[in-house]
This record gives C-alpha cells, sequence and structure tokens, in this order.
C-alpha cells in the first residue's frame, strides 16, 4: 500500500511518500514560509522526484488535528483535494498519535505535546512496547498541573515528544520520575509518522472519503472565543 502523507500541523511542513512502513521518500520543510506557499510545491516535486504521480498512491493522509488551526485547514484542504482529483481514500490522523510512531521503538510512555498556549498542550499519552503503541489517553487539551499528576502515576521511562515537549520538561523536571525529552532529531511532527499512523487506520478500516475529511480542533481558535466573549457582555 502506498501512502502519500502530508503534516502541516504545526510550523515546520512535511511530504512523506511510503510503501507500508517503508519511507520511500520525504521532504521537510522549516522556513518560516507559509504552508500555502510550500505543502503543495513539496508534494509535486516529491512525486516528480520519485517518478510517481498521483495515480500511483492508494491512500492520502494527513495529520487532520490537534494543531495550528491556519495550518490544520491547508493540510486537510491539500489532501481533499488530491482525493478527490483521483478517487482516492483518505486517513484522517491524529497528530499526536503520528509524533508518537516515531518513538515506538522506544520502550516506555510516550507523552505527544504540543503548546496550546494558556498554559496548556494538546496531548495524547501512549505506551511504546516492541514497535508497538498502546494509547492511554484520547487526543485532548489539558493543562500542564492535571497532566503532571496523571503521568506521575505511571512507572515507565516517560518521553516527552513536539513542540511541546521542552515546556512540559522544564515546568515538571524534578517533580516527575524518569522524565527525558525525544531526540530532537525526533521530536518534531514528520510525514512518516502521519504515514505510519494511516498504515494503522488502513489495517482498523478507518480511512475515509475525500468528502468526509475534516480538521479536528479540539478547542474554540482565538477569534472564536473573543466572539463568544462579547456576545456574553452584552447580555
Amino acid at each position: 500500500m502506498k501512502i502519500l502523507a502530508l503534516e502541516s500541523s504545526a510550523t515546520a511542513c512535511s511530504v512523506a511518500l511510503c510503501e507500508g512502513e517503508k519511507l520511500i521518500a520525504q521532504t521537510f520543510q522549516n522556513s518560516g514560509l507559509t504552508h500555502s506557499r510550500t505543502l503543495m510545491p513539496m508534494v509535486e516535486s516529491l512525486l516528480a522526484q520519485c517518478d510517481r504521480t498521483l495515480a500511483d498512491v492508494d491512500v492520502v493522509a494527513v495529520a487532520a488535528g490537534p494543531g495550528s488551526f491556519t495550518g490544520l485547514r491547508i493540510g486537510v484542504a491539500t489532501a481533499k483535494g488530491l482525493a478527490w482529483a483521483q478517487d482516492k481514500p483518505c486517513a484522517p490522523c491524529s497528530t499526536l498519535e503520528s509524533m508518537a510512531w516515531q518513538l515506538a521503538h522506544m520502550d516506555g510512555i510516550i507523552i505527544a505535546a504540543m503548546d496550546a498556549r494558556r498554559n496548556q498542550v494538546y496531548n495524547a499519552v501512549f505506551r511504546a512496547r516492541d514497535g508497538k503503541l498502546e494509547r492511554l489517553s484520547p487526543d485532548r487539551a489539558i493543562g500542564l498541573e492535571e497532566l503532571e499528576e496523571e503521568i506521575k502515576k505511571l512507572e515507565e521511562v516517560k518521553i516527552l515528544v513536539g513542540d511541546g515537549a521542552q515546556l512540559c520538561y522544564n515546568e515538571w523536571q524534578g517533580r516527575v520520575k524518569d522524565l527525558r525529552v525525544a531526540p530532537i532529531h525526533l521530536r518534531w511532527q514528520t510525514a512518516w509518522g502521519v504515514a505510519r499512523a494511516a498504515l494503522e487506520l488502513a489495517r482498523t478500516d478507518g480511512l475515509i472519503p475525500g468528502e468526509q475529511l475534516a480538521p479536528v480542533y479540539y478547542r474554540l481558535s482565538q477569534a472564536e472565543r473573543e466572539r463568544l466573549a462579547k456576545e456574553q457582555n452584552k447580555e
């Protein structure tokens, strides 16, 4: 199964082409340019350099959330357009699970964390063992103190991954036992992780048609929160 995977949930942007768990090619960019300028050219370039076309792809996968509101919309819209063009199934992948797959070879508790501001992180907790992941929590937005109390109950080595990893480590260091931060080259979201999460969705009948693909935010945007606050103040 050939999977074309897109990752644009945060500041970095990447595209990968995989066959099963095998990485055929991946391109990664963290230049600060907007994903609306970089993502589609990266897709076209990667396929061309691999001498492949969209017709050769079986599944289009994307990090559907959580993450940056704008980044998720760009990634999902791009995946939807690619899938519709060739009537391909889509894999709406958890950004957090995709990050955790990059550390599945490191036995222990994997704490995926993305900085959600306001003293919160987008988070999910997994147990990695023998190259497989066991989900211990749903994807959620959670306060740092609440998450700290939760993971203190887990006895294994705890490995933080994601752009919120250093934030959590700095906050909990000295209070949470066996706490580590993932190596820098495995810490950020990558399209390979999305492809690996997509493979699990394919194995469990979790693929969907392109028209059903939508971002998953887990929290209202700042603009929506401000609008609701204004409406409440008027009442």
